[in-house]
């Protein structure tokens, strides 16, 4: 049987098991009759994650004056849906922990993640977009797909990134042409089999081809866009040492001023560092 990104995923699953925690939560963000109180109980059934959530939002990041000691009020403080996708992140962060530092450095590339997460949402309010945390979530995992390759595939994933960055092309068609597909595929399967909203599956599908986006895109647009910013910068990178291109139908539809993104960079450059340590620091007590 050739190998597909369906297939790679199926595989992977028996590695990296769906956040549970997250589907459940997700599914009482759905339900109008679920009270924060719902919300609270799942999330405290995992005491490692409740300690963690609270370390986050009582970190220099938020910047809240006063100390939230409970999941109820960090609900009441941030909102359920933020926090649920406090609790995604957490635990894809925590599934793909022990990829090795000779194929990637994983602090380069969540620090890529975080500064995408930043870019998506600042260029969301730029945009005028509610509800813009969602652009976050979407900026963070855009590259899950990378990880599924780099924790299933170690060798055909480090050749990929060694003849990008040695070469003239950017990683996701070094990938293609030495695996058969690449991590925006791996991505979309994964998001897919996660049942991840369609939004963020768009979003891991797209972001280097935001033009084929069918519902979400503006979203991957603004992921799109993100992504291009933060690899020119750069902070960190995902394994891609080349800057992706620019999809310029992408710029056109969010009608961004050019002149606003140094401000809204160093913005992203007195953030990622906050970020960056609370999350990545998280299972130390």
């Amino acid at each position: 049987m050739s190998l597909t990104p369906e297939s790679l995923v199926n595989k992977s699953l028996e590695l990296v098991s769906p956040p549970s925690t997250y589907l459940q939560l997700n599914k009482l963000i759905q339900d109008p009759d679920s009270a924060f109180d719902d919300i609270s109980a799942v999330i405290n059934t995992d005491p490692a994650l409740a300690t963690r959530l609270l370390k986050i939002v009582n970190s220099p990041f938020y910047g809240f004056p006063s100390q939230i000691n409970t999941i109820s009020r960090a609900i009441t403080i941030i909102g359920t849906r933020e926090l649920t996708h406090l609790v995604l992140a957490t635990s894809v962060i925590n599934a793909f922990r022990g990829i090795p530092a000779s194929l990637i450095d994983m602090d380069d590339f969540w620090r890529h993640s975080f500064a995408t997460a930043i870019t998506a949402k600042l260029l969301a309010e730029e945009c005028g977009q509610k509800a813009t945390e969602r652009f976050f979530i979407a900026g963070l995992l855009h590259n899950i797909g990378s990880l599924v390759l780099y924790q299933s595939l170690p060798e055909l994933a480090g050749e990929a990134i060694r003849t990008a960055e040695f070469g003239h092309e950017v990683q996701f068609q070094a990938e293609q042409r030495i695996i058969g597909f690449d991590h925006t595929e791996v991505g979309y399967a994964l998001a897919r089999q996660w049942h991840l909203p369609h939004s963020l599956q768009e979003v891991a599908r797209y972001h280097h081809r935001p033009s084929e986006a069918e519902d979400f895109p503006i979203d991957v647009a603004i992921v799109h866009v993100a992504d291009i910013l933060v690899s020119a910068v750069p902070f960190g990178h995902s394994g891609d040492n080349h800057v992706p291109p620019l999809d310029p139908a992408a710029w056109d539809l969010l009608a961004l001023n050019e002149l606003q993104m140094p401000l809204l960079l160093q913005q992203v450059g007195e953030q990622i560092d906050r970020l960056s340590s609370v999350m990545l620091t998280q299972d130390e007590s």
